[in-house]
């Protein structure tokens, strides 16, 4: 199979399991607010679909380079369809506590762990000598479109018809999510699975060593951890900040993350054209900076189409800055040591929004309101572009990335 057709199909599969996602991600705040109006809370629930991170990442990682990357999404998805399905008769039947939401969210994020780690270390095997630049934007485009273009507003929309009806349909997308991905040919294990195997530990030991080896993947990672807690401060507190400061609607909440569908799918296409006319520090950097600019903004407003226009701003910086680290990624490292370096990074990163998460909800009980929380995470991103700026002066991640891309080009187990 041709890398295009490859790309094709794991396109097809992350289109239809952002669509579930982009339906629950509105969808079970709604539901928790229908149970409890506590903004800490609400924070925990967001830091619940996320501590599997933090607690798993690194694991997750060393998994996928041991086993079937395609196999192991359609194992997660199949889990993750299970567990959705079961949240939506609950919700039908009446028996639903905010306990529940949280059970469900930590097993949803658990098996998200697998899933999303795997198609991130499967990228360089699909694309093979394709561009990791076009296929990372594609990849975010996906999730873009089906998270918050596609999804957000049928969330809320589908919640407002009857409350079972949104977590129906978020089933149904990993279902097909699962499905999908049988049509992609061919074996797709990492070096680490090919190799006699060595104990898990031996080979995470292997993995965080070959990071804190790396110093510029390690100033990156660093950014992105920073970028990741400040933003989960006021991302957390988003359907308070809709609902409460804005005043409006659930079914409006929808239409709302929708423009950030729209920035985020602006981002995502200019993400190349940006990374070919400047060099990827400056959008690294100028991105954080649109990215405090949008929610600071937020922090500032009161209307719903100026916060929406903003939201949208934040959406396009921040995608534009995910693909330029996710092509660093690809690049700088290894491809047998991959998934276990995901895995570290996202422990780093994806383990920081459980705590930002918290952090948001404290800090929105202690200032009143959700769009003063905006405002201090705005603040907080500016600061970062700047440091990210003096972190990466010395460092080119166009040179980087065109070395170390030969390696990509000598593993077999990709």
């Amino acid at each position: 199979m041709n890398p295009a057709r490859r790309l094709t199909w794991l396109l097809t599969s992350s289109a239809a399991s952002h669509l579930g996602d982009g339906i629950g991600k509105v969808a079970l705040p709604l539901l928790a607010t229908t149970l409890t109006r506590d903004p800490v809370l609400i924070a925990g629930l967001s830091a619940t679909q996320f501590l599997p991170w933090l607690l798993f990442a690194a694991v997750a990682g060393a998994l996928v380079d041991r086993i079937d990357r395609r196999r192991a999404m359609i194992a997660a998805n199949t889990a993750r369809a299970v567990a959705v399905g079961t949240l939506a008769v609950l919700v039908a039947t009446g028996g639903m506590t905010i306990w529940l939401v949280y059970l469900t969210a930590l097993v949803i994020g658990t098996a998200e762990t697998i899933a999303d780690s795997a198609a991130n270390a499967l990228v360089p095997a699909v694309v093979g000598d394709g561009s990791l630049d076009a296929a990372n934007s594609k990849l975010q485009a996906c999730e873009i479109v089906g998270q918050t273009f596609l999804g957000g507003p049928l969330g809320g929309l589908a919640f407002a018809l009857f409350a079972a009806f949104p977590f129906i349909l978020n089933s149904a997308g990993f279902a097909i999510a699962a499905a999908v991905l049988l049509g992609l040919a061919g074996t797709y294990r990492g070096q680490a699975a090919v190799h006699r195997p060595t104990r898990l530990r031996t080979e995470l030991a292997d993995g965080l060593r070959w990071l804190r080896g790396n110093a510029l993947l390690k100033r990156l990672v660093v950014i992105a951890g920073l970028l990741s807690l400040v933003s989960e401060l006021a991302q957390a507190q988003l359907v308070l900040y809709a609902l409460d400061d804005l005043h409006l609607s659930d079914a409006t909440f929808g239409l709302f993350a929708f423009v950030g569908g729209i920035g985020g799918l602006l981002g995502a296409g200019v993400a190349p054209r940006l990374v070919r006319a400047a060099d990827r520090r400056v959008v690294v950097a100028g991105g954080i900076l649109c990215c405090g600019a949008g929610f600071g903004g937020m922090g500032l407003v009161r209307s719903p189409v100026a916060g929406a226009a903003l939201f949208g701003l934040f959406a396009a910086a921040v995608v534009a800055v995910n693909v330029v680290l996710a092509t660093a990624r690809h690049t700088l490292v290894p491809g047998e040591l991959l998934g276990r370096v995901l895995g570290v990074w996202r422990t780093v990163v994806w383990g920081a929004i459980p705590l930002g998460a918290l952090l948001g909800g404290v800090l929105t009980e202690a200032l009143g309101a959700a769009a003063h929380t905006f405002a201090v995470s705005g603040l907080a991103m500016l600061v970062i572009a700047g440091f990210a700026s003096v972190a990466l002066r010395r460092s080119s991640l166009d040179d980087e990335s065109d070395s170390a891309g030969a390696l990509r080009h000598q593993d077999p187990g990709l």
